[in-house]
């Protein structure tokens, strides 16, 4: 138990991504009382953790947003659903009902939820251009960037207590296949090659476990209301050597090779991205700590231990997020209670 988050109730919408699924273990383990969103189409989830109960919610619904949070009276929010994580030019619409109507409806609620201390709205590095100012370069980064501006305004009009979080590359267990590093375990896990870009554009890559300790840390602190804070560790590593430190993890255990500059890189990409860690710690007090050999190695066991049968041959790695094809839920709005995760 942690006293700071002992029955504290906390709201979680996202809450069956990858992501998600991460923070809602990470909150019972330190004893909040947790509510998951559920969007009513999904699958009916494995048994949560002790703690945790779930509702049904379309966060494109303002009535039913309105009538989850005046039920669950939550202290945290912590507002993770999106779509568009693994298919950035997903349809402009689709975005705008779920990424910024779902935002806005979330915000407005806020409005009456009395006993609030902290709405956490995840964000994504993507908003960033290449010159670390907002300049989305796709329809998923955009309607990111105009949830910002949403909370933004909420903060200033309403002083809604609202924290934008950027998660830059997360990675780790139970992450989408599509994601580069799975797909790249994978390939060498079946000692079969894996085809990228060029791999020259750098990334920040924060282990999973790190990031839902920021996202914690983000929610507690005093004073940063109104902000924007990047979660990475800081450290901006080529694409290309992440793919190489993977199968060279591997050794003798793959047959399989990184095949670098088979794939074309995708248009508009910017060459490098990386978290503004220090300005984040220097707020939070948080810093990353699993080092990217380490968080691959931890990721590399994780994936080593699950039946690999149903995986198909012929993996790729179109860009950094690996997205080569539909999301993990196929349809855009079944993916609406997937988080931004990237």
């Amino acid at each position: 138990m942690n006293e700071r988050w002992n029955n504290r109730r906390v709201l979680v919408t996202g809450g069956s991504g990858f992501l998600g699924q991460h923070l809602i273990r990470a909150l019972a383990r330190r004893g909040a009382r947790v509510t998951v969103a559920r969007y009513p189409d999904e699958p009916a989830p494995a048994p949560w953790p002790s703690g945790v109960t779930g509702q049904l919610c379309d966060v494109r619904d303002a009535r039913r947003v309105q009538q989850l949070t005046q039920d669950v009276a939550p202290e945290i929010v912590f507002h993770l659903a999106a779509v568009g994580v693994t298919e950035p030019f997903i349809d402009a619409e689709a975005a705008l009902a779920v990424n910024v109507r779902g935002t806005l409806n979330v915000l407005q609620a806020a409005r009456s939820m009395h006993g609030l201390r902290r709405v956490i709205v995840a964000g994504t590095c993507y908003e960033y251009g290449p010159d670390s100012n907002l300049d989305p370069g796709n329809v998923y980064a955009a309607s990111k960037v105009a949830a910002w501006a949403f909370c933004r305004m909420a903060y200033h009009a309403y002083g809604t207590p609202v924290v934008v979080a950027r998660p830059f590359n997360v990675y780790g267990p139970g992450q989408n296949g599509h994601a580069l590093i799975p797909a790249a375990i994978r390939a060498a896990l079946g000692s079969r090659d894996f085809p990228t870009t060029p791999g020259e554009q750098r990334r920040d890559f924060v282990y999973v476990d790190d990031l839902i300790q920021g996202f914690l840390a983000l929610a507690l602190a005093e004073g940063i209301e109104g902000q924007s804070l990047d979660l990475g560790t800081g450290v901006a590593t080529p694409v290309r050597r992440v793919v190489e430190r993977v199968f060279a993890l591997m050794g003798t255990k793959t047959s399989g090779r990184p095949q670098i500059g088979a794939l074309p890189y995708r248009p508009g990409i910017v060459w490098e991205l990386v978290a503004d860690a220090q300005r984040t710690a220097q707020r939070t007090g948080w810093r990353a700590q699993t080092r990217l050999d380490q968080g691959l190695q931890y990721t590399i066991a994780a994936l080593s231990n699950e039946a690999l049968s149903d995986e198909a041959p012929g993996d790729t790695a179109r860009d950094e997020t690996g997205s080569t094809g539909p999301g993990e839920l196929g349809s855009p709005i079944r993916q609406a209670f997937r988080e931004s995760s990237d």
